[in-house]
């Protein structure tokens, strides 16, 4: 079954890669944070008419894994103008293609590829607690057989070690890949403010929308609306809000492990304070 759908994968692509001249661009990417309500989001806007997403898989992962594959493979995975033309005239608006690859946010390098190679494009980052976000993450990696060490504590011990020189090993090869930094970061990816603070000078702080993924569960109508007010389109009624991509709920923290990552996280956290819409982290109040 895997391997049959590799084919149809390889073959979708080939044709894309033919009639890529003819195929849109994003114009929108939503870059994180890993395990911050990303495809669940996703979901949602590509429900609007006029937002097209990619036409294989939510996911491209082409600034940061694949880079080297080349614009024309990246502009394969996404709809052909002459639909989304039809499209715009059926709902009298201007049609936005998109994709969502969490490992945007954190790659060292993909912030400045996309600056490159999409100017003029939005990026939207979702943020949540970043102790259960940490924790989210282990049990996300360890179930899909990318974590090896099955208690929390001991991966956490673990990071520093595993991540030791990652990113100027990135730099030094562009093309290359780190299997730590991108399975094993469950304190660094929760150090939003350092990553969005990479993002400003490239794409400035009004071209990037910043959810509190609490408030977005809690309340997606609203956060909805704001999302299609930052990319300018119009409102079609709501879609149906789920939840995607969850896993059950890891063992509960140590009061103590709790109190240190939050110590850990809180000057991260306050430096966030500013990106987000209507005050400071929901977690932190």
């Amino acid at each position: 079954m895997k391997a049959a759908k590799q084919v149809v994968l390889s073959v979708s692509r080939g044709a894309g890669r033919v009639t890529s001249a003819a195929r849109v661009l994003p114009s929108f990417l939503i870059v994180g944070a890993q395990r911050c309500g990303t495809t669940s989001l996703y979901r949602a806007l590509a429900g609007h008419p006029l937002l097209h997403k990619p036409v294989l898989h939510k996911g491209v992962h082409y600034f940061d894994v694949d880079y080297g594959q080349g614009m024309t493979w990246y502009q394969a995975h996404f709809p052909l103008r002459v639909g989304a033309a039809l499209l715009a005239r059926r709902h009298g608006g201007s049609p936005q293609a998109f994709e969502s690859s969490p490992y945007y946010l954190f790659h060292p390098l993909a912030a400045e590829r996309i600056a490159a190679d999409l100017p003029g494009v939005r990026l939207i980052v979702l943020v949540r607690d970043p102790v259960e976000r940490a924790r989210s993450a282990h049990a996300h990696e360890l179930a899909r057989g990318f974590e090896t060490e099955r208690r929390f504590e001991c991966a956490l011990e673990l990071e520093a070690e595993r991540l030791a020189g990652a990113e100027d090993s990135l730099r030094a090869r562009p093309y290359a890949t780190h299997h730590s930094h991108r399975h094993h970061a469950y304190l660094a990816r929760g150090r939003y403010s350092e990553q969005l603070e990479r993002l400003e000078p490239l794409f400035g702080r009004e071209r990037v929308l910043v959810l509190d993924s609490h408030r977005f569960f809690a309340e997606p109508e609203r956060a909805y609306d704001r999302v299609l007010e930052f990319l300018g389109m119009p409102h079609v009624g709501y879609p149906a809000f789920e939840r995607h991509n969850g896993r059950d709920r890891p063992a509960p923290l140590a009061d103590s492990v709790r109190r240190r990552l939050s110590d850990h996280f809180e000057e991260y956290d306050r430096r966030l304070v500013r990106w987000l819409d209507g005050g400071g982290p929901s977690w932190r109040r």
